[in-house]
């Protein structure tokens, strides 16, 4: 099996962990099947590379390497929700965890188009009480309703995300960065910290296909290496 590029091999390794139904990319029982029937050929020749690739990938790349290949190009939900969770804290960033975690997701995660992207019908701020006499007497009341909606409409967003096959797909909300964060900063606070957050995430991810084209290059299953 040869690749036509770092990319390409990635994602098909990435790819051969969704095929196989147990979620894990173990090739030998593949091999001993082969040798009892004979050489294994076509698809699950191909397949088979794939898990190799995998397994090769995985043990060779550092965790954050891995995590950050996983998270941008892997289709398995599990796997690609346990990377992101793992490369929140290792990206860095000045922002707060929150927005930390909303902008990797996002970029792991980016948007569809409105086809497939789901929208969100939320709840209205509810109408506050006012106190004339500034005895805060419906200050508890109006909280009440504050969190009502908020709890709400946090409900109907996560009703929003739901899932095709193995593909995350995310309510239009969590694109919109004056969510991520409740201190009500500046756009262009905010552009400012998820870019260096992307920037971060892209740095780890060319990190990482450099050193994946090192060990394929190795392997001698790219094609340029082929030529």
């Amino acid at each position: 099996m040869m690749y036509r590029n770092v990319v390409a091999a990635v994602v098909r390794a990435l790819a051969a962990e969704t095929i196989n139904s147990a979620g894990g990319c173990d090739f030998e029982p593949k091999v001993q099947c082969a040798k009892q029937k004979g050489e294994i050929v076509g698809k699950e020749a191909a397949l088979l590379a794939d898990c190799i690739v995998h397994k090769l990938l995985h043990a060779q790349l550092s965790p954050r390497q891995w995590n950050a290949l996983v998270a941008k190009y892997s289709t398995h939900k599990g796997r690609k929700i346990d990377s992101i969770g793992r490369l929140v804290s290792v990206v860095k960033s000045s922002a707060p965890q929150r927005f930390t975690q909303q902008a990797v997701l996002v970029w792991a995660v980016p948007q569809q188009s409105k086809g497939i992207q789901r929208q969100v019908r939320e709840f209205p701020a509810p109408e506050l009480r006012v106190d004339e006499e500034g005895t805060g007497k419906w200050d508890r009341r109006n909280k009440a309703a504050q969190d009502t909606v908020e709890r709400a409409n946090r409900h109907a967003r996560s009703i929003a995300e739901t899932r095709s096959g193995e593909m995350i797909v995310l309510a239009a909300s969590n694109y919109d960065m004056t969510n991520w964060d409740s201190q009500g900063l500046t756009e262009r606070t905010y552009q400012r910290w998820n870019k260096a957050i992307r920037d971060g995430l892209e740095g780890i991810v060319n990190e990482a296909l450099t050193e994946a084209q090192h060990l394929l290059e190795l392997a001698g299953v790219l094609e340029n290496e082929a030529a």
